[in-house]
């Protein structure tokens, strides 16, 4: 233990304190206060048991000092010793006062619920019943009841005057002159101001008697053996049989504690008509338990014990009784376990018992309880099974190599941490249990607002709790596992209820901005939102070591600075999403606002790394900024090559050169889509043509795309439509298909091409004309209609044309150019969406035989015949979407601020990714099972390869540079590219794993992957 500094003087007991005092040092309440709200708390373990909510003794006294300002920790001990006197806090086995150490731990006393009953919950938990305090079996039950936790603000503050700091009455009172009065407190410091010698007379003499705990040491071996035993044994000897004294001794002392709770606690209740008799039997069983089962085991221990040291002065071991007992330990676990609900009933019933309180006042004050309170006797079990590990080291420590307890111990002592484990793990898992189920009964939620936590499920976990301030009041604030809920407190005559203030807020799309992050960023823009999207992978970040990058990882923690200007703890919370709010607290410290953003960003990262299924790769940053942002994106080559549109022009990235940039191939204006027909070495572009300020579709040969002069590729450009709107390539009815669409508020226009092979187009010579208009034809006509209607989308099925329009999904046969809607008019279960206004069709996905429509607001599943399929399956999106990708299982969609992934069986989310100012780039489908028998379509392409673009190239054909062979025919591209600010980002599923990763951007032998956008 720190032994505090002695001091020379009583004068140096104030001669140290130089700076104004947090607070008036002279007030308890005003220090208690003060002291509650900036010591740090956190879970701590003293001798493999861990506590929650506790500070260690040095913690302690520096935080006094601080209060007080002074630099005396003999001062500040006194003072924090008179706050431990009014138990404003304890040491967690209650064996004595606060200490200047930090191996001493300490917590604040704590006020379980009030006794105001409305209801009963459930039964909190089976593995509680348990036979009545040892030999009749009964079911015994923990009820609980719609009552408020009370806040810590609720448990009376010490109260009095700490003569040691009070400032002197007298008005005129100096430091610099002498004060009128001999009780003047400041008299000492004056008299050495001014060099003074002491006047006779009374003189304030301080105690230093309770600066220093006296141990008791119990019964010495030396004392219990005679002298000429103790001359026989060596030094080390005579350590080893104190040692193992010791843990006799405190053996006999356990056990008598435990008889005491037994005879002056469990018989006289049982005895007398304190607790009413309807009730007895099951408040004693909650309140002590199986201690019946603990007295058995250690007075078998106790009595082996006592007969080994009666029957040897020196004892040769000890290991072989604590191996035939300590197996038997089981009992200290369950009575660990159900610790909480003990101290909860007995708290409750001295609140709401008169003749219960005076009971406990009384049987406290007897001789026997030495001083203790009932509550140092209940936690005496769990601390006495962390003791005998130390106990059993010690004595370790002393025995010689040839004794048969060297290694006898060791695995004595490895059974016993296993105990000390399980108790941790269940009286982890009961408070936790606790809380909930009391926060449980206690929500309030607003009529129509309701939100099912899932608070009684075995699962949800209770991770931190907590006081945060707004303008106008107070919030009582619980970080659950999985969402974070703002409750504010409610009295009434009947209840006390936490209601809830603001919708709880799902820990995926909860952003966490703080002072620091304004600091940092210096926009006023905090980064966050872009670092949560950037989970880099292994591979990835491999990469970058070897480029001398670094980028930070999700949301990376905030480093909390020492700000002392007002107002600077505020934590904004933002509820991102279609639901969007953000809510402004403050809290009440710097720790208790580091502690905040901590344990948020703990239990965010842990979310995200528990329910990853895609993870992002870096492609580019900080290129594409500016006015120069990306606005599309097509890869190809296997996706180790990518195409982006911009509003400068066409660039190239060629991703197996970590080191290098995009390279400008195409000097265009204002590029919003991009596409690569990689069988015909195509890219088509849709741009602004600088002439005719325009928006039209053209294409590129990929040859003549140069890197080195951005001009050079617009010679071989060749213009194919002009006032488009979008276009969208794909495979339908065996073809490779590119639908150019211009669209108005009124009508649609359809105009579907096919790509010509290039050995064709390159064998057939220009006419002249041709070559005035650019060249050789690279598309040509199939198909043309017309809808009386605005478009924004189009969708290709294996023989059909799926055009997302203002009405709707309209499908539009490619053969005979009907079109009709998708939704059959007769099913009405589609009412929901036939009577909605303003939804936005915006992607349809065929899994398996069902087709998956998604909307802006919501998805569902319809069958072959437009009726709806799966009733019970729906997907209402957290965000706005304004854009989606499959990726079978999952389904994705992207808004502004974050992409939902969802499992396309259940619907439920699988991940979220935050980012800023989100939009995709490129996503491509993955043909599904049924989609993929495309050499069933009786279908042949008039240019001699058959009807599969997928297929090797011909014999004849010339071969683009780094061609590479194709995957099977059925398999789509399943790039899914993104851009958040200035970063351009693929997303892949994990399951690949980071070898897959690392090939398909490095090797040169990777498959391509080719079905057109």
């Amino acid at each position: 233990m720190h032994e505090p500094a002695g001091r020379s003087s009583p004068t140096s007991m104030r001669g140290p304190v130089r700076k104004t005092p947090v607070v008036y040092p002279a007030l308890l309440s005003r220090v208690a206060q003060a002291f509650r709200d900036r010591i740090p708390i956190a879970d701590r373990t003293k001798d493999a048991l861990t506590y929650k909510d506790a500070f260690d003794g040095r913690e302690a006294v520096d935080k006094i000092a601080y209060i007080i300002k002074t630099t005396d920790r003999n001062l500040a001990l006194l003072l924090g010793r008179a706050l431990d006197a009014q138990k404003f806090f304890h040491d967690v086995t209650y064996d004595h006062r606060l200490r200047d150490s930090p191996n001493e731990l300490y917590q604040f006393r704590t006020k379980l619920p009030s006794p105001f009953v409305s209801g009963d919950l459930p039964e909190a938990d089976h593995t509680h019943d348990k036979p009545l305090l040892g030999s009749t079996p009964s079911r015994v039950r923990v009820h609980l009841f719609i009552i408020s936790i009370q806040a810590s603000d609720a448990i009376p503050l010490p109260s009095g005057v700490f003569t040691l700091l009070t400032d002197c009455y007298s008005p005129t009172c100096s430091r610099d002159q002498l004060c009128y009065s001999i009780a003047c407190p400041r008299r000492l410091e004056q008299q050495a101001r001014l060099n003074m010698k002491l006047q006779p007379g009374l003189s304030k003499q301080i105690s230093r008697e309770s600066l220093n705990d006296v141990p008791d040491d119990g019964s010495l071996w030396i004392h219990s053996v005679s002298q000429e035993i103790v001359n026989s044994v060596s030094e080390q000897e005579k350590r080893r049989q104190e040692a193992i004294n010791e843990v006799i001794y405190t053996e006999r002392d356990f056990v008598r504690d435990m008889e005491y709770l037994r005879d002056a606690w469990i018989n006289r209740l049982k005895e007398d008509d304190v607790i009413p008799a309807d009730r007895r039997t099951d408040f004693l069983a909650q309140v002590f338990w199986n201690i019946h089962d603990i007295i058995a085991v250690n007075t078998k221990l106790r009595d082996a014990l006592s007969k080994r040291q009666k029957s040897y002065a020196v004892i040769d071991r000890i290991g072989d009784i604590f191996l035939e007992i300590a197996p038997h330990f089981g009992p200290f676990v369950s009575y660990g376990a159900h610790q909480l609900y003990g101290k909860y009933e007995f708290e409750k019933e001295k609140s709401s018992n008169l003749a219960f309180a005076q009971f406990v006042e009384t049987t406290e004050r007897l001789p026997e309880s030495r001083k203790l309170e009932l509550n140092a006797y209940l936690t005496k079990p769990t601390t006495r099974l962390a003791r005998y590990p130390l106990l059993l080291e010690a004595v370790l420590k002393q025995t010689p190599a040839d004794s048969l307890d060297k290694t006898t111990l060791p695995n004595v002592i490895s059974i016993i941490r296993g105990f000390l484990s399980k108790v941790n793990a269940e009286s982890g898992k009961t408070e936790n249990r606790f809380n909930l189920l009391q926060l449980d009964q206690q929500l309030a939620f607003k009529p129509g607002e309701e939100v099912n936590l899932g608070l009684t499920d075995e699962r949800r976990e209770m991770i931190y709790k907590g006081s945060l301030s707004k303008r106008d009041g107070e919030l009582q604030v619980y970080l659950l596992d999985h969402a974070l809920v703002f409750t504010k407190y409610v009295k009434t005559k009947q209840v006390e209820q936490y209601k809830v203030y603001r919708r709880p807020i799902p820990l995926e799309l909860l952003l966490v901005t703080s002072p620091q992050d304004e600091i940092q960023n210096g926009t006023g823009r905090s980064q966050r939102r872009n670092q949560a999207l950037v989970r880099r992978s292994s591979f990835e970040r491999e990469k970058d070591a070897q480029r001398n990058r670094s980028m930070p990882s999700v949301v990376s923690a905030v480093t909390i600075k020492n700000d002392n200007r007002g107002g600077m703890h505020w934590i904004n919370f933002v509820h991102l999403g279609r639901k969007f709010y953000n809510l402004m607290l403050w809290a009440n410290t710097p720790i208790s606002h580091q502690k905040w953003l901590e344990t948020i960003y703990k239990q965010q990262q842990a979310m995200r790394e528990r329910s990853m299924v895609f993870d992002t790769i870096m492609l580019s940053e900080g290129f594409f900024h500016g006015p120069n942002k990306v606005n599309c994106a097509a890869p190809y080559s296997g996706g180790r090559r990518v195409v982006y549109g911009t509003d400068d022009g066409v660039y190239l990235s060629d991703l197996r050169e970590s080191n290098q940039e995009p390279v400008k191939v195409l000097a265009l204006l204002d590029v919003m889509q991009v596409d690569v027909l990689e069988d015909y070495q195509l890219l088509i572009v849709l741009s602004v043509t600088m002439m005719f300020a325009e928006r039209q579709v053209i294409t590129f040969p990929l040859e003549a795309l140069d890197p080195l002069d951005p001009m050079a590729g617009l010679k071989r450009a060749k213009r194919i439509s002009s006032h488009t709107s979008f276009f969208k390539a794909g495979f339908c009815l065996g073809r490779v298909l590119v639908c150019i669409v211009k669209s108005s508020q009124l009508s649609s226009t359809f105009k579907t091409l096919e790509p010509i092979d290039q050995n064709i187009r390159g064998r057939a010579k220009p006419t002249f004309k041709k070559l005035l208009q650019g060249g050789n034809d690279t598309l040509k006509p199939f198909r043309e209609f017309y809808i009386p209607v605005e478009s924004t989308s189009i969708h290709y099925l294996k023989t059909k044309l799926c055009v997302g329009c203002s009405r709707g999904f309209e499908i539009v046969d490619l053969e005979s150019l009907d079109t009709q809607g998708l939704l059959d008019p007769l099913d009405d279960s589609l009412e929901f969406v036939r009577k909605r206004d303003n939804l936005r069709p915006m992607a349809i996905y065929r899994i398996h035989n069902e087709f998956l429509l998604c909307y802006d607001e919501f998805a569902f599943y319809v069958n072959k015949n437009g009726r709806r399929s799966r009733k019970e399956f729906m997907i209402h999106w957290e965000g706005m979407p304004t854009g989606f990708a499959l990726h079978e299982p999952y389904v994705l969609a992207f808004e502004p601020s974050f992409v939902e992934i969802r499992h396309i069986e259940s619907g439920l989310m699988k991940q979220v990714i935050q980012g800023s100012n989100l939009r995709l780039l490129f996503a491509d489908t993955p043909p599904s099972v049924t989609n993929s028998q495309l050499h069933q379509y009786p279908q042949q392409n008039p240019y001699g390869q058959g009807y599969n673009p997928y297929a090797p190239p011909h014999p004849h054909q010339r071969q683009f540079p780094d061609q590479y062979p194709r995957h099977p025919q059925g398999v789509g591209r399943d790039e899914i590219l993104i851009v958040s600010d200035d970063r351009v980002l693929a997303l892949r599923p994990i399951s690949q794993g980071v070898n897959q990763l690392q090939q398909r951007y490095n090797a040169d032998n990777s498959s391509m992957i080719s079905i057109p956008r």
